[in-house]
């Protein structure tokens, strides 16, 4: 559950699958100083894309949320827009990944990784 005082309704999730991924990379990477930073940048073919990274970096402004032993960090331009999305790993037949389901984004085009 996140640290913060904002309801789920307002901030990101990260489900109990992505959590332990992460850790799992971290674990991997031998580092316990990197946090996952989800943000939204312009770009894609609807006019928005999502980006997922480690980053160890903290810039002014940055919003942290920690899901057990993982932190997740959005700066405060990409908070609005990710506000109540879901962030999710999937590991299936079809696709293996990390998802974001996001009720903020009013399309998104075939390749699933940019939004409108």
């Amino acid at each position: 559950m996140s640290t913060d005082t904002q309801s789920p309704a307002t901030t990101i999730l990260l489900t109990d699958a992505a959590a332990g991924k992460v850790a799992a990379l971290l674990v991997q990477e031998g580092r316990d100083d990197l946090a996952l930073r989800v943000a939204v940048q312009p770009g894609g073919c609807s006019g928005l894309r999502y980006q997922l990274y480690f980053d160890d970096r903290n810039q002014d402004g940055d919003i942290t949320h920690v899901f057990g032993s993982v932190k997740v960090v959005i700066d405060k331009m990409s908070d609005p827009y990710l506000a109540g999305a879901t962030v999710d790993f999937v590991d299936t037949i079809e696709k293996q990944g990390f998802t974001i389901d996001n009720p903020n984004a009013g399309g998104s085009c075939a390749c699933g990784d940019s939004f409108h």
